[in-house]
């Protein structure tokens, strides 16, 4: 199952390839051109024209690393070379006097590879890559031509723009796991927000109806006694009174577990529950009945080994009637300390109970625990 957070996360880092991967063709096709447009300034053209065809090998084989993970430590240093020896072999082949402009094309050509070592490893290292190549590049071009006020001038504005674009990339990954982060987070309150709408919804719904099971059996039953026609003294009269009170005192304000009931029956888990700091806020929607003997103890069992599985925090527990089916929910927000195998049970049960059981985990440590089985009453 593929969380939320790791969409959010792939489709933000897809776009950030895809602009590595422009300026991987980009920046080689420019001074490709340079070198066509300006053979003359080459001793040997056909050596860089070569320089520059090569970098669009090197971006179709490095890409595909960056892609899956980021270089490693030794494709990093390889990266770093190949920077090195192109700059290198195009400051050799230039003749001695560098246009203004081409010396800004020869050190951005190869730039994007000191950009793949800083999308995948710290400062001290894209620092160290980047100050190596400028190195190199500088070192060829004053040799070249010296130490000139516009050579030096061509130099500064080439590291200023190397190193602003580098600090760019460098801070893409945070951005990235920040943005991340805070998407998932809004994802994951709208989520809990609708969630809670529905269970309200659905609350609701099951008092309305029970509501309007009252005014049908209940009031005929009161102006039954109240015209005479029903003895308030007969054993029947008042058994039909205290139930139909109950079902009243239960769909207005909800009523204390009583014997049968599915509260009562998970007692003595949310009572151990509690000595270990959880709150456990039950809500039963419907009438999904007890489990039926054979899935009681599972049931039981699974819900208490995910909750021994959680540090101290409020947790959701919901039984919810599903025509012949009941449905139990344990929603947390809290890591597990270990996922239980709650599934391993499963080929035990009988198959006309159709008993299910999954923990599903999200990346932020939230998740449910999830159960569903046939009830005695359709069984």
């Amino acid at each position: 199952m593929v969380s939320h957070q790791e969409v959010v996360r792939d489709a933000a880092e897809s776009a950030l390839w895809r602009i590595v991967g422009v300026v991987a063709v980009i920046t080689p096709s420019a001074a490709l051109i340079q070198v066509l447009t300006s053979a003359r300034d080459y001793r040997q053209p056909a050596v860089a024209v070569a320089v520059w065809l090569a970098m669009f090998a090197v971006a179709a084989c490095m890409m595909p690393r960056i892609r899956a993970g980021g270089l490693t430590g030794a494709e990093a240093v390889v990266a770093v070379l190949i920077a090195v020896a192109a700059v290198a072999a195009i400051g050799l082949d230039h003749r001695p006097h560098y246009p203004v402009g081409s010396t800004d094309l020869v050190i951005l050509g190869t730039f994007w590879l000191p950009v793949l070592v800083a999308l995948s490893h710290p400062a001290r290292a894209w620092l160290t890559a980047a100050l190596t190549v400028f190195a190199v590049h500088a070192l060829l071009v004053i040799r070249a031509v010296g130490a000139s006020p516009l050579s030096l001038a061509q130099l500064e504005a080439a590291g200023y723009i190397l190193m602003g674009i580098l600090i760019v990339f460098a801070a893409a990954r945070p951005t990235i796991a920040l943005h991340t982060s805070m998407t998932v987070r809004r994802a994951s309150l709208a989520s809990r927000s609708e969630a809670e709408r529905a269970a309200a919804a659905a609350v609701q719904k099951e008092r309305r109806s029970r509501l309007a099971l009252l005014e049908l059996d209940a009031l005929p039953l009161l102006r039954g006694i109240a015209d005479g026609t029903l003895d308030p003294a007969a054993a029947t009269v008042r058994d039909e009174c205290a139930r139909h009170a109950a079902m009243l005192r239960h769909s207005l304000t909800g009523r204390p577990p009583a014997d049968g009931d599915i509260e009562a029956w998970l007692q003595p888990t949310l009572t151990a529950a509690a000595t270990r700091g959880l709150l456990v806020s039950v809500q039963v929607i419907g009438d999904p009945e007890l489990p039926p003997p054979g899935v009681a103890d599972l049931v039981r069992a699974t819900v208490e080994a995910v909750i021994s599985a959680l540090p101290p925090h409020p947790v959701m527990l919901t039984v919810l009637d599903s025509g012949d089916d009941a449905e139990m929910y344990v929603t947390f927000s809290a890591p597990l300390r270990g996922i239980p195998d709650v599934a391993r049970h499963v080929p035990d049960v009988p198959g006309a109970r159709n008993w299910q059981a999954a923990v599903i985990t999200e990346q932020t440590g939230a998740g449910c625990l999830e159960m569903s089985w046939r009830k005695a009453s359709a069984a």
